[in-house]
Order: C-alpha cells, then sequence, then structure tokens
C-alpha cells in the first residue's frame, strides 16, 4: 500500500540536507535561492555543507541523524538533496522505517539516493519523488522542469513527451507502477538485502558519463538477475554524457537495442530525468503510470504521489 504524504504548498518550509557526498557551497547557496525564488522557505541542515572524511558530507552517523531530522520535523514539508556523489549506501542498514513513515513527507532527490528511495519505497510505501537537486539543478539556470515539480508536490496528475526528451525507440503501450532510478546503483544493489523489486514495474533507467558497453553490462546484469522479467514498459532518461569518444551518436541507442532484444516490451529514450543537460523533470516512484511509445511519445503519472489536505 503506498504511504502518500501531504501535499506541498507552495510557501511551505523545506529541509536541505547532504546524505551522500560534499557539496560546493556557492552551488548550494545559489540553489537555496532557486528555492525562495519558488516561494519555499529552505532550512539547511547542520552539517549539509561538511567535509569529510574522504568525500563524504560527514560520517554516515551524522548523515543519517540529519535526514532522520528532516523526516521528524512537523513544520518542514519536503525535503531536497544538495548533492548525489556517493555514500548514501552507507546509510541503508541505519534507516528508522517507523519514523519516517511516521513522518512521512516528499523527499526529492536522485542519483546516488536511488537505493534510498526504492528502499523507502519497497519497506514502507513512501513514494520517491525522483527529481533536480541543489547544486546540480536549482543552481543552473533552466536547471529544473518546475512545471513537473509543482504537480508532484500538489498532487496532479501530468503528462511528459517529446518537450521533455522522450522519443520512441520500441512502439508499444503498458501500464503499470513507475519505479526505478540510476542504472549503475540498481545494478549495485543486486545481490544486497536491498535490490531492486522491479517486476510489473515501468521501469525508468538513467546514467551518467558512462560508456555504451558499460551500459550494455548493466543491462545483462539486470537481465540475468531476473529484474527485467516481468517489466511492462522501459523509459531512459537523457543519458548524459554516456559516450564514447569518435564513435558514432547512435552507439548508446543501438547498444540498448541489442541488450534489450529478448525484452518485448515498449522502450523510450531521451526523458529528462536524473543526469540531465537541463529542466530536470520530477518523476513520482510508486504511483500508476502509463508509457506509450509511437510516433508521439507519451509517460503520463495516472495517480497523484500525495494527498491534499483533507484527504
Amino acid at each position: 500500500m503506498l504511504l502518500k504524504p501531504r501535499a506541498v504548498p507552495l510557501d511551505a518550509t523545506v529541509a536541505v540536507v547532504s546524505p551522500a557526498s560534499t557539496p560546493r557551497p556557492e552551488r548550494v547557496d545559489a540553489g537555496l535561492n532557486a528555492l525562495r525564488t519558488l516561494g519555499f522557505t529552505p532550512q539547511l541542515s547542520e552539517h549539509a555543507l561538511a567535509r569529510g572524511p574522504l568525500y563524504f558530507a560527514g560520517t554516515p552517523a551524522m548523515r543519517l541523524h540529519e535526514l532522520h531530522h528532516a523526516f521528524a520535523d512537523d513544520e518542514v514539508r519536503a525535503i531536497f538533496c544538495t548533492r548525489g556523489g556517493y555514500g548514501s549506501n552507507y546509510l541503508l542498514s541505519g534507516l528508522d522505517l517507523d519514523m519516517i513513515a511516521e513522518g512521512a513527507k516528499p523527499w526529492l532527490a536522485s542519483s546516488d539516493m536511488t537505493a534510498l528511495q526504492l528502499w523507502l519505497l519497497d519497506q514502507i510505501g513512501l513514494p520517491a519523488f525522483h527529481g533536480p537537486m541543489l547544486s546540480g539543478d536549482f543552481a543552473r539556470e533552466d536547471g529544473v522542469h518546475v512545471a513537473s515539480l509543482r504537480a508532484a508536490f500538489s498532487g496532479q496528475t501530468y503528462a511528459l513527451g517529446s518537450d521533455e526528451g522522450l522519443r520512441p525507440m520500441r512502439h508499444g503501450r503498458a501500464r503499470g507502477i513507475l519505479y526505478g532510478g540510476c542504472l549503475s546503483i540498481l545494478t549495485a544493489m543486486l545481490g544486497t538485502p536491498y535490490e531492486p523489486q522491479t517486476e510489473g514495474k515501468l521501469l525508468f533507467l538513467e546514467d551518467v558519463n558512462t560508456k555504451p558497453y558499460q551500459i550494455d553490462r548493466m543491462l545483462w546484469e539486470l537481465g540475468e538477475a531476473g529484474k527485467l522479467d516481468g517489466v511492462r514498459g522501459i523509459v531512459f532518461g537523457e543519458m548524459y554524457e554516456c559516450v564514447s569518444p569518435g564513435a558514432s551518436p547512435e552507439l548508446l541507442e543501438e547498444v540498448i537495442l541489442r541488450a534489450l532484444d529478448g525484452y518485448k516490451g515498449p522502450v523510450a529514450f531521451g526523458l529528462r530525468c536524473g543526469h540531465v543537460s537541463s529542466q530536470h523533470v520530477t518523476l513520482t516512484f510508486g504511483v500508476e503510470a502509463e508509457l506509450t511509445v509511437a510516433d508521439e511519445t507519451r509517460l503520463q503519472i495516472l495517480e497523484p504521489a500525495v494527498r491534499r489536505e483533507g484527504n
């Protein structure tokens, strides 16, 4: 059962945390200003700009405490992240699922946070708001697709198509629960207690700075692990900078179609969610969606991921 948090008003107080790597302070400042421009009142967590140990924004205990605090704070209506990077996997075993369920609220993140988002979705039914982060998106001019963010936070259904980068790879239509995230994180979770539960899902996959042969290998891993069995449709992200120097620009799409030769569901490509060049779209994992891959390709979010006041 889906645990839908309350909708987020336009003037909401929101928490900003760093569950993984250290962000650049100047980019966080720019992202905070962008949140204020949108009407939010951001509260930066105490150690969000921590440097170390190593490349982490604090110890696992520090990062976990601040994430828990954001969920527990009744004044906070949504949670944003400064960036991804690496390190949120160390928080998985310490998540207080009961407390997070009690304080359920939208948590907007992507990249390295894929593992945490999917674990919370699988274990307590908390929808995953997979979308822009401060230093990588809000800090950039034209870095955020505001319409999908507003729709996701307010409980509106919405549709995404060619304006958001979608184009056809293999025609067809499928309906199911939207699910997924960063491909390299999904494959890293295989064989662990936190491995993704993909059966019956509309699967969204994206990555960045990954060569086509590496994408090929990860799709093979998912297939051999049975994680493409029962998947109803697949949407790939923009796959930003996933190229081989000197190779044909079409190589990645050719590789994907060959790697998915045994998969018969519809496949679309290019949705700007995850690691993107601009206009980062917000997706809501855990809700019903429909994928239509044709000359006009569309992904329709059919179910709100939040409940409006009074519902």
